[in-house]
């Protein structure tokens, strides 16, 4: 009977001082604890297959060999995981297969879902949101063969690269993020690290993460450079601006989810006339008076835009691609400093702020206070035009490792 009055007055403590809500979701998360021992559900996470687990200590690939395919061009398959709509990884990586397309090469679009998902419905979605690909889509065979090149996209189908890829492929890596960050120290950043050391040719994504393969595993990659969207991130109203910008993403740490939504939180007790703007996730529970807008189309999104004047532009991995879409459209990105990140994005006008609450705060205050005066034509001006040259220089990377082998 004293264990359990302890124990009910301990409940009623929490209730009084945290509210019904934190205990309701205290109990929610030790039955979610149960629930996964029991069921296991944790190995559904893993996004790899047993077998398709690589190891760069035991790995030996077999050297590529010249090209045997017939018909013009190479024959180039696309390793990625099924995307939802509008995801910003599989977007970059789809400008690289047209524009390989584009240069007349073949491409196959090979879908790795360990789950067995449904192939059409996949491929359905493929079609309809980068409706300009003109790749075959197909299911990733347990044989890789028949291509003159393969293209892992992250680290997990760089695994199945070297694990189901046959001799005489050339093997490359399109590096968009450092991804072990995405975890904390452990079997996946482990796992992640080591497909950088499996020999295939890197493609980095921009100067931050062609230094941290450098200086953290100690590989090398050709480096290509970041492009912008301007064909819809623009310039549309040069009239006044109020409010902020926020890219929502609470499921993926790297994108500062909680910092962000801190340094807001302060952002509002010392600017309460400027509104908060969300888009994305939805911020739960919160107090702080905001517009949530849900996820929006890349369109609507650069309306949102030419109403601000500052958003927040988080990652940790690599620099955001909303950093120069923001900036495009007239508006001040505010991003968590790195030296490296500098060397990736070096419009003036970027409030470099370090990746504190109170220093993202006072970036935004100095926005607010001092944009208004500055035309927003200055704002726009010198971000870079398209994806063109990374194109370009991702197909010359590519194309120039098959032709070396050819002579």
């Amino acid at each position: 009977m004293v264990l359990e009055h302890s124990a009910a007055a301990g409940l009623l403590r929490r209730v009084r001082t945290a509210g019904t809500g934190d205990v309701i979701g205290r109990i929610a998360r030790r039955a979610a604890r149960h629930l996964e021992s029991r069921f296991e559900t944790a190995a559904l996470d893993f996004p790899l297959l047993p077998h398709d687990v690589a190891d760069s200590t035991r790995l030996q690939l077999a050297s590529a060999m010249p090209g045997s395919n017939d018909g013009p061009g190479l024959a180039v398959a696309w390793l990625c995981t099924p995307p939802g709509p509008g995801s910003g990884g599989h977007t970059t990586l789809f400008r690289m297969v047209r524009g390989m397309e584009q240069r007349g090469h073949r491409c196959t679009i090979l879908l790795y879902d360990r789950h067995g998902g449904d192939l059409n419905r996949q491929r359905g979605v493929i079609r309809r949101h980068w409706p300009d690909l003109s790749a075959d889509i197909k299911a990733a065979p347990d044989r890789l063969e028949g291509f003159d090149a393969c293209v892992a996209s992250s680290w997990d189908t760089a695994h199945v690269l070297a694990s189901r890829g046959r001799a005489g492929m050339h093997r490359f890596y399109f590096v968009q993020d450092f991804e072990p960050f995405f975890y904390p120290r452990g079997s996946l950043y482990s796992l992640a690290e080591d497909s950088y050391r499996f020999g295939f040719h890197h493609i980095a994504l921009g100067e931050m993460v062609g230094a941290a393969l450098r200086e953290n595993v100690g590989v090398e990659s050709s480096v290509v450079a970041f492009g912008c969207d301007t064909e819809v991130y623009g310039l549309q109203n040069r009239g006044s601006r109020s409010g902020v910008v926020f890219y929502a993403r609470e499921s993926a740490d790297r994108r500062g989810f909680l910092l962000a939504r801190l340094a807001l939180e302060e952002f509002h007790r010392r600017y309460p006339e400027q509104q908060i703007h969300v888009y994305g996730d939805p911020v739960n529970s919160w107090k702080v008076p905001h517009t949530h807008y849900g996820k929006l189309s890349p369109a609507r999104l650069n309306t949102l835009y030419n109403s601000a004047l500052a958003g927040l532009a988080m990652s940790f991995t690599n620099i955001s691609l909303v950093a120069e879409e923001m900036l495009a459209a007239g508006m001040i990105p505010v991003v968590n400093d790195h030296r490296y990140a500098r060397l990736d994005l070096p419009h003036p006008h970027v409030a470099w702020a370090p990746a504190t609450p109170g220093g993202l705060a006072d970036a935004l205050g100095r926005i607010v206070t001092d944009v208004p005066r500055m035309p927003v034509a200055t704002l726009s001006s010198g971000t870079r035009s398209g994806w063109g040259e990374t194109q370009d220089a991702f197909a010359a990377a590519v194309e120039s490792e098959v032709a070396a082998c050819r002579i």
